[in-house]
């Protein structure tokens, strides 16, 4: 019997300390990544010159949206 609860006891106290490390790891990785400036896409420069041109009326809206949907296949 007590070999049986000294068994469970380390079981629980590893799973413990496993669910404290991921834990840890976890948020410090979440507070790092707040603090990196955002990675452009490679869409997003594209994306923005076509929003203006759309905008500067160099393009229709038929256009704009077609281009739009092409982009976003990428």
């Amino acid at each position: 019997m007590n070999v049986f609860v000294a068994v469970v006891a380390i079981v629980v106290l590893a799973g413990l300390g496993f669910f404290l490390v991921l834990t840890v790891t976890e948020t410090g990785r979440l507070l790092r990544r707040r603090h990196e400036p955002p990675v452009d896409e490679p869409g997003d420069a594209a994306t923005q010159e076509l929003r203006l041109r759309y905008a500067r009326g160099e393009i229709s809206r038929e256009e704009y949206l077609q281009r739009r949907i092409d982009l976003e296949e990428f």
